[in-house]
C-alpha cells in the first residue's frame, strides 16, 4: 500500500495554497480578457486585416507580373521601344477613341 502521508508543515501547505490561488487568479484574469467582447472584436478585425493584406499582396504580385509581361512586348532588352508593336496599338487606340467621340456627338445632335 502506498504511503499517502503529507510531510509538509502547515506553513508550507498554506504557502502552496496561496501560490495556487495566485496562479488561478492570473488564469481567470487571462480568460476574462480573452472572452471580453472588445478582445474578440479586435481579434476578428486583425484576422480580416491579415486576410485582406494577403489578398492585396497576391493581387499586387499578379498585376506587377502582367505589367512586366506587357512591357516586355513593347520594349526590347535595351529599353528601346519596339515601334513595330507600338504603332499598331497606338493606331487602334486612336481609332477607338475617335469612334467613341463620334458616337457621343451623334447622340447629342
Amino acid at each position: 500500500m502506498a504511503d499517502t502521508a503529507d510531510t509538509r508543515t502547515p506553513a508550507q501547505i498554506e504557502a502552496d495554497i496561496k501560490r495556487r490561488r495566485e496562479v488561478l487568479a492570473e488564469t481567470l484574469d487571462e480568460i476574462g480578457v480573452r472572452v471580453h467582447p472588445q478582445t474578440i472584436i479586435g481579434d476578428a478585425k486583425a484576422k480580416v486585416v491579415a486576410q485582406v493584406d494577403h489578398t492585396v499582396g497576391r493581387a499586387y504580385v499578379q498585376v506587377n507580373r502582367v505589367v512586366s509581361e506587357v512591357r516586355a512586348q513593347f520594349v526590347d532588352e535595351e529599353g528601346a521601344l519596339r515601334m513595330a508593336r507600338v504603332v499598331p496599338v497606338a493606331l487602334v487606340a486612336v481609332g477607338v477613341v475617335g469612334l467613341l467621340a463620334m458616337g457621343t456627338r451623334r447622340r447629342k445632335g
